[in-house]
């Protein structure tokens, strides 16, 4: 499995509209059929820039999936996004192998 990980840092003054937002969008990612599941997190932890920090990562079956997504629909679902709320959102992404899931 593959996880591809959007944080964002949200600005105080968008925050509610932005989390109504998101919900969708994440649901409009899941759409598209490259990835499996999504899970939506706030980061915990206080930024010197202030705003609330979030993340969701989205888990594919294979790195060609999350390709194929980025090659076929990240550029518009990501305008929607900036259209929305432009510099008062600021996204940082990361591709990932899960190694091994271990539990209790």
């Amino acid at each position: 499995m593959y996880i591809y990980n959007v944080t964002i840092n949200v600005d105080d003054s968008v925050v509610e509209s932005w989390l109504q937002w998101i919900r969708l969008h994440i649901l409009e990612v899941l759409k598209t059929g490259k990835f499996v599941s999504a899970k939506f997190t706030q980061v915990l932890v206080e930024e010197e820039m202030g705003g609330l920090t979030f993340s969701i990562q989205y888990t594919a079956k294979t790195k060609a999936d999350i390709q194929a997504y980025f090659d076929e629909h990240a550029d518009e679902l990501r305008q929607d996004g900036l259209k929305k709320f432009g510099d008062k959102c600021l996204a940082f992404r990361t591709e990932m192998k899960l190694l091994e899931e271990i539990h209790a």
